[in-house]
């Protein structure tokens, strides 16, 4: 009997990564979130979700929901937030991740037991030391509580951060990512595709201009910069930031950041069309994270956001302006979901194979064999 795919999200948004791993093969039969915004985009554009809290939503119920039984899922996703928290009644660490929603990840994961999961979650995971209960720093990493929690469900893990951008995503977008196996299959991260660099076009990092250009005059809905702010921005050129604007109006523009130590590169930002764009961010007017227009005096729109996360121009995002802005920068790329579930589809049907053709007088080999070396780290069961 061929496996259908049948799959299962979590923490699902807007469906960014559940797009993507339908786009190679996988199918997502059930989503779920807590916010009322994303199940209704979810449930706009036909898709099946479970609204609540996962902590009072059991596993039976999304078997149920999805058509499926224990051990059935191919595939469980999803993106559990880290962030720190107190747990000092339990004498956990502050940011440990045991005590956070990630737990219920790992219940889920041990309650259906799927063949594959996917983690993702920001890149700070990889290297944030894990905090004792008063905050103070220890030996220990989140990453390792991270692997022995999945460890102890014999489950064999690969990990690594990923940049969309290398993806065909044109974003530079770094995401941690974390792919388990029950089965201890020979798992791995997917390799990049595409570069800054390379005699063909179709494998260069795609631009920001090749995405929205033709948007340029129907942006749609679209935030607004408050005045104060504008009347800086149009002082900068495309490409450029607050470094670009005259010197006798930079203190009054950047007020108290002006002083400031880091390099500020998100102060009256406008964006290149030959350059990918920076990372999207939940909101475009955010004054440190500015994310203006390459050519018109504007925020980007809610459709141009969308284009550079790559979902499709026919998804329907519901709430209000802000919750849109919100559930489309906190997707993961479309295009860099697409990579990681074709990857984990080469692993299912035994066909993970890397070729390579030795080029004269390139240094292809060194630099494929460095993205592998950066594409992950396998954490399997002894």
């Amino acid at each position: 009997m061929k496996d259908t795919r049948k799959s299962i999200s979590l923490f699902s948004g807007a469906m960014g990564l559940d797009l993507g791993l339908e786009q190679a093969g996988i199918n997502i039969q059930i989503g779920q979130d807590f916010d009322v915004s994303c199940v209704k985009t979810m449930q706009k554009n036909g898709r099946q979700a479970l609204l609540g809290d996962i902590r009072k939503i059991e596993p039976e119920d999304l078997l149920s929901a999805s058509g499926m039984t224990f051990g059935e899922p191919f595939l469980i996703c999803g993106g559990p937030p880290c962030q720190p928290f107190s747990t000092a009644g339990k004498r956990l660490g502050i940011n440990d991740p045991r005590g956070s929603l990630f737990r219920e990840y790992v219940r889920m994961i041990d309650s259906i037991r799927p063949r594959f999961f996917v983690m993702e979650n920001v890149k700070g995971l990889m290297s944030s030391p894990l905090k004792d209960a008063d905050g103070k720093n220890t030996e220990g990493k989140v990453i390792d509580i991270i692997l022995e929690e999945f460890a102890k469900l014999h489950y064999k893990t690969v990990y690594g951060v990923l940049d969309a951008v290398n993806y065909g995503v044109p974003q530079f977008r770094e995401r941690f990512v974390l792919i388990g196996s029950r089965d201890n299959e020979d798992i791995f991260l997917p390799i990049p595709t595409h570069f800054q660099m390379h005699q063909n076009a179709a494998y260069r990092w795609v631009t920001l201009g090749s995405s929205i250009r033709d948007l340029e005059d129907i942006p749609g809905e679209c935030a607004d910069f408050s005045p104060a702010r504008l009347k800086y921005l149009k002082l900068v050129p495309e490409g450029g930031n607050w470094k670009n604007l005259p010197a006798d109006v930079l203190e009054d523009a950047m007020g108290g950041a002006y002083l400031s130590g880091g390099g500020k590169v998100g102060f009256y930002r406008r964006l290149s069309y030959s350059q990918p764009s920076p990372t999207v961010v939940t909101s475009p007017i955010q004054k440190a994270t500015m994310m203006c227009h390459p050519t018109k005096d504007r925020p980007l729109s809610v459709a141009e956001y969308a284009r550079i996360q790559q979902f499709p121009d026919t998804w329907q995002f519901t709430g209000t302006l802000v919750d849109k802005y919100r559930q489309i920068g906190n997707a993961v790329p479309v295009g860099l979901a697409k990579a990681i579930g074709e990857a984990i589809i080469s692993t299912a049907d035994n066909v993970s194979t890397v070729k390579v053709k030795r080029i004269r007088g390139t240094g292809i080999h060194e630099k494929i064999q460095e993205a592998i070396r950066l594409g992950g780290t396998n954490h399997a069961n002894d």
